[in-house]
């Protein structure tokens, strides 16, 4: 069950929003390679541990026979010397003469051993003094440890004489007074004092021991494998022994030439392999401390690791043991303490973004360079970092989309916190005298801040998932903008705050300009903020996204334009909300006929244009007519829903209709080109509809409304249903011809018109 919840886990993380669907596939053959990569490994593994395994049981099986035979055939010469006793004469005093005869050679050599062993030192001491002066070649090295080892055996054998004597015991050889007033235990005490002395020389060689092969020489490396090796075969008798000991005591009891010779492992060989992981080891820290300063120098930082394998390669090999593999051994210590240095830098918490990216860049380089050595990226096992790429470029994808998301919540929390305040201190005219944010670069800034730092990485998937991530932001931002505006102008439906209302309308402007000025490209020396960020997106990607970055692209700029005019939408809808509420409401009742109301709003369009025109983007100015002049037709056709709207026949509205009309054109016709001008005229002929359903008789009506419908199919029948109530001839059965018409003819619909948003 916690698999299957840590697997619900994974999956939404990955599938956060509705275009991660589109990543299925990508994710689906990511993760069959990394499954396929991985039973891979397994089969390899596998098969290596039970190749070692049958080999193992061979070796154990081959043991077996091997001391089955062996404890047969004592058993054989045990049975002949039994039966040798009985068939010789005088035997016991034959085998005791013999064994008095062989106990009186051993104790005058021991006696002759134990009497030159002070002088056996002082030389040995002296041939160290002498390979201390001369570190790099030690040419005594070979003759002390002769020394070393025949004096090690005659204490051994000292000692165990002692041990195994009739009073033998650990308290007599602390006790036991030789002629020279010493102890047998002190008497030995210098010898461990010179072995000491020894084992720091192999040491410091062995630490050494690349440079040695480095400098040629040669000498000194032979001299110390052959050491360690001959150190090796004791230790592999003293394990024999030990395990004879142990499985056959009584049996190797009665042989005493088992019990001859060495009876410590001595571990030479395991401190040599020891002193190649320290080296290797002490190389790693230094890297470690170069690495946080300068992950971009890892490569470099490692040279000495392929030198150090190069040397070993040629220069070594043909001085150690056949049977060591030198070059394998190293390749294997090297490579676990590149696995564990890699490993420790990428599960330590204060990796940084840069430095991940430096180790998943580093783990292919590290096996091509491996591979120029010969050693085959299998042959290499653990994986260097875990088989862990994909999900360390993940996560380094992660941080940087991480950190686009944080800055640009923190730039929204801010705007969004500016414009609720009406922080007026937040807003500046630029060159043009056109309003904008002084913030407007930041969020541009940092996109192009955290495009570079994936650019860096030079993985297309890491730069296509943080564009990915930009334009989810970007699109977020629009979205809030969209939001706020909403929530401030449905304030302005139940109540009109005239106070702060030029502070609203100043910053709904500058976001329309904004909006405007991240689209628009003056010219090729001064492109848009988003033409900038495209320019830099599409090298780093690959050509399939390009065709996916032109879709976002386009997206974004109808986003940015959709915002823009929902903002001068806005910006006019509030005009409406504050100042015409009282005057919208007379059209087409008594009052109007009057009353210059269209004048007054014209009159108050102009104000609006002479405070504001000057410091709209050039490129929304003709929107924003076009806004006040749709408006303007929306509200005086939705007018015939005012209360006391009424059309007398005997009233002179044709006149009056047309009179509001002129005034609009009048008005317009001032402020824009020839175009916009006709443009807007067109939309007004809306009005003869609303005229020729006034006028038209009532038998005529259903008719009548046939043709709007034919010109306007988006007209709404409840709009109809209003403009007939309003005459003053209305009558019910004029309203369900008009419904009869409606259910008879069908429209094809076309594109959209002003009576679409006619209620």
């Amino acid at each position: 069950m916690n698999d299957v919840e840590s697997a619900r886990a994974k999956l939404a993380e990955l599938l956060r929003h509705p275009e991660d669907l589109d990543k299925i596939p990508a994710l689906k053959a990511e993760f069959t390679r990394k499954k396929n990569a991985i039973d891979s490994q397994l089969r390899h593994g596998l098969k290596e541990q039970l190749e070692v395994t049958q080999a193992g049981m061979n070796s154990i099986m081959d043991g077996q026979r091997t001391v089955n035979q062996i404890k047969e055939e004592m058993m054989k010469i045990d049975k002949l010397c039994a039966e040798a006793q009985n068939m010789i004469q005088d035997f016991p005093h034959i085998n005791l003469v013999a064994q008095t005869h062989r106990n009186f050679e051993q104790v005058e050599k021991m006696k002759k051993d134990i009497d030159a062993f002070p002088q056996r030192l002082e030389n040995l001491e002296y041939l160290l003094a002498q390979d201390d002066e001369d570190p790099a070649n030690q040419p005594n090295l070979l003759q002390i440890h002769l020394g070393l080892t025949e004096l090690r055996d005659i204490r051994d054998q000292a000692m165990d004489q002692i041990k195994n004597s009739e009073e033998g015991s650990m308290e007599l050889v602390e006790n036991l007074t030789l002629d020279s007033g010493a102890t047998v235990q002190d008497y030995f005490a210098r010898l461990d004092d010179i072995i000491e002395w020894f084992d720091k020389h192999i040491g410091e060689a062995c630490i050494n021991l690349i440079e040695l092969v480095q400098s040629g020489n040669d000498g000194m490396v032979v001299r110390l494998a052959l050491v360690i090796e001959e150190e090796e075969k004791q230790d592999k008798k003293v394990k024999a022994l030990q395990d004879a000991q142990r499985e056959y005591k009584d049996l190797a009891s009665r042989f005493k030439s088992i019990a001859t010779g060495p009876k410590e492992l001595r571990g030479y060989k395991e401190k040599f392999l020891k002193a190649i992981e320290y080296v290797c080891q002490a190389r790693f820290e230094e890297v470690k401390e170069k690495f946080h300063e300068n992950p971009d120098r890892l490569e470099k930082s490692f040279k000495w690791f392929f030198n150090n394998l190069h040397t070993v390669k040629v220069g070594m090999q043909t001085l150690m043991p056949k049977k060591w593999k030198i070059f394998r051994t190293y390749c294997d210590i090297y490579h676990k303490q590149m696995h564990d240095w890699l490993i420790a830098q990428v599960e330590d918490e204060g990796l940084l973004p840069q430095q991940m990216l430096a180790i998943i860049s580093w783990a292919d380089k590290y096996y091509e360079k491996m591979q120029k050595l010969g050693v085959p990226e299998e042959d290499l096992t653990p994986h260097v970092i875990d088989n862990r790429s994909s999900d360390l470029v993940r996560e380094y994808r992660q941080n940087i989309v991480r950190a686009v998301e944080e800055w640009m919540d923190r730039i929204g929390v801010n705007d969004k916190k500016q414009f609720l305040e009406r922080d007026e201190s937040a807003l500046e005219t630029d060159e043009n005298g056109v309003f904008r944010t002084k913030t407007l670069g930041d969020s541009w800034r940092v996109l192009m801040e955290n495009l570079t730092v994936a650019a860096s990485s030079q993985r297309t998937d890491v730069v296509e998932g943080v564009v990915d991530a930009m334009f989810r932001v970007l699109s977020s931002r629009q979205r809030m903008w969209h939001s706020l505006l909403d929530a401030e102008i449905a304030k302005y439906n139940s109540s009109a705050d005239q106070d702060n209302l030029q502070s609203l309308q100043d910053w709904i402007i500058t976001i329309a300009n904004d909006q405007i000025n991240c689209i628009a490209d003056d010219d090729e020396d001064h492109p848009s903020y988003l033409a900038v960020l495209e320019r830099a997106i599409i090298p780093e990607v690959s050509p399939a996204y390009t065709k996916i970055i032109d879709a976002q692209i386009t997206n974004l700029r109808d986003e940015y334009l959709g915002l823009a005019i929902a903002c001068i939408h806005a910006f006019v809808s509030l005009i409406f909300l504050t100042d015409f509420k009282p005057i919208l409401g007379e059209f087409f009742t008594a009052h109007w006929y009057s009353q210059k109301r269209m004048s007054a709003i014209t009159t108050t369009y102009k104000d609006y244009l002479q405070d504001y025109m000057k410091v709209v983007h050039p490129s929304l100015q003709e929107i924003l007519l076009t806004e006040l002049s749709d408006e303007l037709l929306i509200h005086y056709l939705s007018s015939v829903r005012n209360k006391g709207a009424k059309f007398r026949r005997a009233d002179p509205f044709t006149g009056k209709i047309k009179e509001d009309v002129m005034t609009v054109f009048d008005f317009f016709n001032s402020y824009t080109d020839a175009d916009a001008y006709n443009d807007i005229r067109n939309k007004w002929r809306a009005v003869n509809e609303l005229v020729r359903l006034i006028e038209a008789d009532k038998s005529q009506v259903p008719f009548v409304y046939e043709e709007v419908k034919m010109q306007y199919p988006d007209v709404q029948i409840s709009w109809v249903e209003a403009v007939l109530r309003a005459r003053d001839d209305f009558e019910r059965s004029m309203l369900n011809a008009v419904k009869a018409k409606a259910a008879e003819i069908s429209v094809q619909s076309g594109s959209e018109t002003i009576f679409s948003k006619v209620k």
